[in-house]
């Protein structure tokens, strides 16, 4: 099968509220009653988007990532957002790619330094390019959606779905809607911008404008939908390889290597 079906679940947060937020997702995706293959929540979601990781950060066999192993298994699907993480003393804005037989992860390479993320949480170095049902995927976090070196589909780091988990205020709003389709269309695949809704704990309100593009930038999820809202989206591949053969636009590209 080449298609993938994809729920996008657009959502108020509780501010520092993990039993709450989580407690919030599990009912929101127990409600799901079509099939789907990949559910996608916002960056931080069982926190909102807080500095204060040295109460709520979490080690990799906490609540956070308990809950969506268990979610993921029994809706048999995988779960992707990011949480607050601790290693080894450290915090990182972690995303978890949850499958029903284990998981993946990425560490936020670009820390928001205009909101001091970078004096709590440490930066990721290696992208994360996972496969679902034969797609491959790389799935970033917010603030990453600014540089487009760090996102560029290449030869060596090949995808077709570039998805990013956010936390996005509503005052960059047109920033945000105009470079999720740069994306799409620079590097010629789906793209997902999962966005929060409503105020947080420091009263930044977010529209949330969450999205689900083409490979030519065209939107394809209901853009009706705002506030709260749970969509499931079906997306081919044959189309998006058929696209790719005569656009064949990539072979032209450049090719590089990032120094970390």
């Amino acid at each position: 099968m080449n298609d993938l079906r994809i729920t996008l679940i657009q959502q108020s947060l509780f501010w520092e509220d993990k039993e709450k937020n989580l407690s919030l997702f599990e009912e929101k995706i127990d409600s799901i009653s079509e099939k789907t293959d990949l559910i996608v929540l916002p960056e931080m979601f069982s926190t909102g988007f807080t500095m204060n990781a040295a109460e709520l950060a979490e080690e990799m066999d906490g609540p956070t990532v308990s809950r969506m192993r268990k979610i993921a298994q029994r809706k048999n699907c995988v779960i992707t957002g990011s949480f607050i993480a601790e290693e080894n003393g450290m915090y990182y804005n972690r995303l978890i790619w949850m499958r029903p037989d284990g998981f993946d992860y990425y560490d936020k390479r670009h820390l928001f330094t205009y909101a001091k993320e970078d004096q709590t949480y440490r930066p990721g170095k290696k992208k994360l390019i996972v496969t679902l049902k034969g797609w491959r995927i790389l799935p970033l976090i917010c603030y990453d959606l600014r540089f487009p070196v760090w996102s560029r589909r290449s030869k060596k780091e090949d995808y077709d779905l570039l998805l990013y988990t956010a936390n996005w205020p509503e005052k960059r709003s047109f920033a945000w809607k105009q470079l999720l389709i740069a994306r799409a269309i620079e590097n010629q695949s789906f793209v997902v911008g999962l966005n929060r809704q409503g105020n947080d704990g420091n009263n930044i309100y977010h529209s949330g404008d969450s999205v689900l593009l083409d490979y030519t930038g065209k939107q394809i999820s209901d853009p009706t939908l705002n506030g709260e809202f749970i969509q499931t989206i079906t997306i081919y591949k044959e189309a998006l390889s058929d696209f790719r053969k005569h656009f064949a636009f990539f072979e032209d590209g450049d090719d590089f290597e990032l120094n970390n």
